[in-house]
């Protein structure tokens, strides 16, 4: 399956449909690969790779996360606690499926590798 990501928004407990994510590869200067906007439930609607171009290498995903909670209609003080966040991670095993999971909020957040 190559490449994937998932956003929960953990404020309103549901996908964090809307929100707009670009995909970096990061191996020197970052390189911007592409941008895209996550469907209804929270996830791109393809791999960011799939099994054949997903290669050896470190990436970026970087999530416009006030920007989606300001469309969620959130009061966000000015700055933000968080604006955009970016998760940097390396990929040792291009044969194996990658998913980038995000659980977030307007003040916090986390990751993991996921299945």
């Amino acid at each position: 399956m190559g490449l994937t990501t998932h956003v929960l928004d953990t404020m309103h407990g549901c996908p964090a449909a809307g929100m707009a994510v670009a995909l970096y590869a990061t191996g020197g200067n970052p390189t911007l690969l592409s941008e895209f906007t996550l469907n209804d439930d929270g996830r791109s609607d393809k791999p960011l790779f799939t099994d054949q171009t997903l290669k050896v290498g470190t990436y970026r995903l970087v999530f416009d996360v006030a920007g989606y909670f300001k469309r969620r209609g959130v009061a966000l003080p000015e700055p933000n606690f968080l604006d955009q966040v970016s998760l940097d991670f390396g990929v040792a095993h291009a044969d194996q499926h990658y998913h980038v999971p995000l659980l977030v909020s307007p003040w916090s957040y986390s990751t993991y590798r996921g299945s």
